[in-house]
């Protein structure tokens, strides 16, 4: 039953699963697998390591006033984001030619989802577009991500597992 493929996604980091059947003498019901993760490795390093000063936007003179300036920090971030979306896009696009994955849950924040719906617009078959969930679940157990998702009916559950 590997036709779901789940994303789980925040600025650090993105989680790869696929909805997996149980043994037949299992009665747990389907369950998901983590296959894969990816880390955003500039996101995930603090201020220090990624830029020479820590605070931008101001410079002392010899007068010890304050002299405003743009260092473009935002922009920069943004990038890296657009970067990572790439990435993620590798990924789903590996998982689907790897498994019959006829769904596609994509879960992750606000600003990431800008950043990967015009590139899985342009890169994915018209019929695998993404069901978008703005949340971050990407610090849950595997466990609670397939209990919310089961909650907010992304997920289908089994004839067993309806009471």
């Amino acid at each position: 039953m590997s036709q779901y493929l789940v994303t789980i996604i925040n600025k650090t980091n993105a989680r790869f699963f696929t909805l997996s059947n149980p043994p037949p003498l299992e009665h747990s019901g389907p369950s998901l697998v983590e296959h894969q993760a990816l880390l955003n490795p500039i996101q995930s390093q603090a201020g220090r390591e990624l830029w020479t000063s820590s605070k931008s936007g101001g410079n002392r003179g010899t007068t010890r006033q304050s002299h405003g300036y743009d260092d473009h920090r935002q922009s920069h971030l943004k990038e890296f984001d657009r970067r990572f979306a790439h990435t993620i896009n590798a990924g789903i696009t590996h998982f689907i030619h790897t498994y019959p994955i006829q769904h596609i849950l994509l879960v992750a924040e606000p600003q990431i989802l800008g950043h990967l719906r015009p590139i899985l617009m342009a890169t994915l078959p018209k019929a695998l577009l993404p069901v978008e969930v703005a949340k971050d679940l990407c610090n849950l157990s595997v466990s609670e991500i397939y209990k919310y998702l089961l909650d907010q009916q992304l997920l289908p559950r089994l004839a067993k597992q309806a009471s």
